[in-house]
Protein backbone atom coordinates (compact mmCIF):
# COMPACT_ATOMS: atom_id res chain seq x y z
CA UNK A 1 0.00 0.00 0.00
CA UNK A 2 1.46 3.36 -0.94
CA UNK A 3 -0.60 5.82 0.89
CA UNK A 4 -2.86 3.67 3.31
CA UNK A 5 -6.25 4.78 1.35
CA UNK A 6 -6.30 2.13 -1.71
CA UNK A 7 -4.67 -1.23 -2.04
CA UNK A 8 -2.24 -1.49 -4.14
CA UNK A 9 -3.13 -3.27 -7.53
CA UNK A 10 -1.44 -6.80 -8.24
CA UNK A 11 -0.56 -5.80 -11.75
CA UNK A 12 0.66 -2.01 -11.09
CA UNK A 13 3.89 -2.00 -12.40
CA UNK A 14 3.24 -3.28 -15.73
CA UNK A 15 2.21 -0.93 -18.28
CA UNK A 16 -1.46 -2.09 -19.55
CA UNK A 17 -2.76 1.01 -21.34
CA UNK A 18 -1.21 3.07 -24.27
CA UNK A 19 -0.12 6.13 -23.70
CA UNK A 20 -0.76 9.13 -26.31
CA UNK A 21 2.38 9.64 -27.11
CA UNK A 22 2.74 5.83 -28.83
CA UNK A 23 1.98 5.94 -32.20
CA UNK A 24 -1.27 3.95 -33.72
CA UNK A 25 -0.49 1.47 -36.65
CA UNK A 26 -2.15 2.19 -40.08
CA UNK A 27 -5.01 0.00 -40.59
CA UNK A 28 -4.60 -0.41 -43.87
CA UNK A 29 -1.14 -1.00 -44.07
CA UNK A 30 -1.43 -4.53 -41.96
CA UNK A 31 -1.32 -7.65 -43.50
CA UNK A 32 -3.84 -10.14 -42.02
CA UNK A 33 -2.68 -13.51 -43.13
CA UNK A 34 -5.88 -15.16 -42.85
CA UNK A 35 -6.56 -18.17 -45.61
CA UNK A 36 -9.39 -20.11 -45.28
CA UNK A 37 -8.27 -22.95 -47.57
CA UNK A 38 -5.55 -23.48 -45.70
CA UNK A 39 -7.66 -23.71 -42.47
CA UNK A 40 -10.07 -25.88 -43.82
CA UNK A 41 -7.44 -28.05 -45.75
CA UNK A 42 -6.40 -29.09 -41.76
CA UNK A 43 -10.31 -29.05 -40.97
CA UNK A 44 -12.10 -32.58 -40.46
CA UNK A 45 -14.02 -34.03 -43.75
CA UNK A 46 -17.54 -33.05 -42.04
CA UNK A 47 -16.57 -29.19 -41.68
CA UNK A 48 -14.89 -29.55 -45.06
CA UNK A 49 -18.30 -30.75 -46.61
CA UNK A 50 -20.12 -27.35 -44.58
CA UNK A 51 -17.76 -25.12 -46.74
CA UNK A 52 -18.46 -26.89 -50.08
CA UNK A 53 -20.15 -24.95 -53.00
CA UNK A 54 -24.02 -26.56 -52.95
CA UNK A 55 -25.88 -25.90 -56.00
CA UNK A 56 -29.26 -24.09 -54.62
CA UNK A 57 -32.48 -25.37 -56.45
CA UNK A 58 -35.92 -24.18 -56.62
CA UNK A 59 -38.90 -25.63 -54.89
CA UNK A 60 -40.31 -28.53 -56.55
CA UNK A 61 -42.24 -31.87 -54.99
CA UNK A 62 -40.33 -34.04 -57.28
CA UNK A 63 -37.07 -32.38 -56.35
CA UNK A 64 -38.08 -32.71 -52.67
CA UNK A 65 -39.33 -36.45 -53.09
CA UNK A 66 -35.74 -37.47 -54.74
CA UNK A 67 -33.25 -35.17 -52.58
CA UNK A 68 -31.58 -38.04 -50.61
CA UNK A 69 -31.23 -41.86 -51.02
CA UNK A 70 -33.73 -42.81 -47.92
CA UNK A 71 -36.36 -40.57 -49.62
CA UNK A 72 -35.62 -42.23 -53.44
CA UNK A 73 -35.94 -44.97 -51.90
CA UNK A 74 -39.52 -44.52 -50.40
CA UNK A 75 -40.43 -42.70 -53.30
CA UNK A 76 -39.60 -45.79 -55.43
CA UNK A 77 -41.66 -48.30 -52.89
CA UNK A 78 -44.57 -45.95 -53.25
CA UNK A 79 -44.55 -46.30 -57.32
CA UNK A 80 -44.12 -50.01 -57.39
CA UNK A 81 -47.12 -50.17 -54.73
CA UNK A 82 -49.24 -47.98 -56.44
CA UNK A 83 -48.40 -50.28 -59.76
CA UNK A 84 -48.93 -53.47 -58.01
CA UNK A 85 -52.17 -52.45 -56.74
CA UNK A 86 -53.72 -50.94 -60.40
CA UNK A 87 -52.63 -54.50 -62.15
CA UNK A 88 -54.23 -56.48 -59.23
CA UNK A 89 -57.46 -54.37 -59.60
CA UNK A 90 -57.39 -54.30 -63.71
CA UNK A 91 -57.09 -58.32 -63.65
CA UNK A 92 -59.86 -58.53 -61.17
CA UNK A 93 -58.16 -59.75 -57.95
CA UNK A 94 -60.05 -57.02 -55.29
CA UNK A 95 -63.55 -57.55 -57.15
CA UNK A 96 -66.34 -59.62 -54.87
CA UNK A 97 -68.60 -59.78 -57.74
CA UNK A 98 -69.01 -63.17 -59.47
CA UNK A 99 -69.23 -63.33 -63.72
CA UNK A 100 -71.81 -65.62 -65.36
CA UNK A 101 -71.85 -66.04 -68.79
CA UNK A 102 -71.38 -62.38 -69.56
CA UNK A 103 -73.21 -61.23 -66.42
CA UNK A 104 -71.76 -59.73 -63.41
CA UNK A 105 -73.22 -60.89 -60.20
CA UNK A 106 -72.65 -59.52 -57.26
CA UNK A 107 -74.08 -61.70 -54.03
CA UNK A 108 -74.85 -60.74 -50.15
CA UNK A 109 -76.88 -62.68 -47.40
CA UNK A 110 -78.57 -61.14 -44.01
CA UNK A 111 -79.56 -63.88 -41.33
CA UNK A 112 -82.99 -62.85 -39.93
CA UNK A 113 -84.52 -64.45 -37.13
CA UNK A 114 -83.72 -67.76 -37.93
CA UNK A 115 -83.26 -67.58 -42.13
CA UNK A 116 -81.14 -65.78 -44.40
CA UNK A 117 -82.41 -63.43 -46.82
CA UNK A 118 -79.84 -63.63 -50.18
CA UNK A 119 -79.58 -60.39 -52.69
CA UNK A 120 -78.79 -61.07 -56.26
CA UNK A 121 -77.74 -58.20 -58.47
CA UNK A 122 -77.52 -58.76 -61.70
CA UNK A 123 -75.50 -56.30 -64.44
CA UNK A 124 -75.13 -56.96 -67.87
CA UNK A 125 -71.15 -56.79 -68.82
CA UNK A 126 -71.09 -57.23 -72.92
CA UNK A 127 -73.62 -57.74 -75.44
CA UNK A 128 -73.26 -61.21 -75.38
CA UNK A 129 -74.40 -61.55 -72.09
CA UNK A 130 -76.84 -64.84 -70.97
CA UNK A 131 -80.38 -64.55 -70.55
CA UNK A 132 -82.73 -66.79 -69.22
CA UNK A 133 -83.16 -69.58 -66.73
CA UNK A 134 -80.75 -69.66 -63.79
CA UNK A 135 -80.65 -72.39 -61.06
CA UNK A 136 -79.82 -71.63 -57.41
CA UNK A 137 -78.60 -74.38 -54.97
CA UNK A 138 -77.65 -73.07 -51.33
CA UNK A 139 -76.90 -75.01 -49.14
CA UNK A 140 -74.61 -75.39 -45.34
CA UNK A 141 -70.77 -76.45 -45.62
CA UNK A 142 -71.29 -80.42 -45.20
CA UNK A 143 -70.65 -81.60 -41.57
CA UNK A 144 -72.94 -85.15 -41.70
CA UNK A 145 -74.82 -86.95 -44.56
CA UNK A 146 -77.88 -85.03 -43.75
CA UNK A 147 -77.63 -81.57 -44.30
CA UNK A 148 -80.34 -79.20 -46.08
CA UNK A 149 -80.52 -78.14 -49.90
CA UNK A 150 -82.49 -75.41 -51.04
CA UNK A 151 -83.07 -74.67 -54.81
CA UNK A 152 -84.67 -71.70 -56.65
CA UNK A 153 -84.76 -70.79 -60.29
CA UNK A 154 -85.01 -67.11 -61.36
CA UNK A 155 -84.90 -65.69 -64.80
CA UNK A 156 -81.92 -63.57 -66.20
CA UNK A 157 -83.12 -60.58 -68.98
CA UNK A 158 -81.33 -58.26 -71.28
CA UNK A 159 -81.72 -55.17 -69.03
CA UNK A 160 -78.71 -53.38 -67.94
CA UNK A 161 -79.56 -54.19 -64.26
CA UNK A 162 -81.50 -56.90 -62.54
CA UNK A 163 -81.90 -57.46 -58.62
CA UNK A 164 -83.62 -60.78 -57.46
CA UNK A 165 -84.18 -61.35 -53.71
CA UNK A 166 -85.25 -64.84 -52.13
CA UNK A 167 -85.20 -66.07 -48.67
CA UNK A 168 -83.75 -69.89 -47.68
CA UNK A 169 -85.35 -71.65 -44.85
CA UNK A 170 -81.68 -72.21 -42.70
CA UNK A 171 -79.32 -69.72 -40.78
CA UNK A 172 -75.92 -70.68 -40.72
CA UNK A 173 -72.67 -68.88 -40.79
CA UNK A 174 -71.38 -69.77 -43.98
CA UNK A 175 -73.73 -70.91 -46.75
CA UNK A 176 -72.53 -72.64 -49.74
CA UNK A 177 -74.14 -71.12 -53.40
CA UNK A 178 -74.19 -72.92 -56.96
CA UNK A 179 -75.56 -70.89 -59.67
CA UNK A 180 -76.48 -72.88 -63.58
CA UNK A 181 -77.20 -71.59 -66.59
CA UNK A 182 -77.49 -73.34 -69.57
CA UNK A 183 -73.92 -72.91 -70.33
CA UNK A 184 -71.93 -72.74 -67.31
CA UNK A 185 -71.92 -72.77 -63.53
CA UNK A 186 -70.33 -70.98 -60.59
CA UNK A 187 -69.84 -71.86 -57.15
CA UNK A 188 -69.28 -69.58 -54.15
CA UNK A 189 -69.17 -69.18 -50.69
CA UNK A 190 -71.47 -66.42 -48.84
CA UNK A 191 -70.99 -65.81 -45.30
CA UNK A 192 -74.12 -63.99 -44.53
CA UNK A 193 -74.32 -60.50 -42.09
Amino acid sequence: MTDGSQPERPNSKYKLSRSDDVQKPDEEGLAFHYSRERRLANAPKEVQDLYKEQKKGGFGLFTSLIADKPRRTLFVIIILLCAAILILSATGYFDTFHSLDGNRIDITGTSFEGITIISIKKTVRNTEAYSGAVDIAVSVPVTSDDFPVFYHRIFFTLEKEEMYRFSVPFDSPELLVVLQSERNTTQLKLIPE
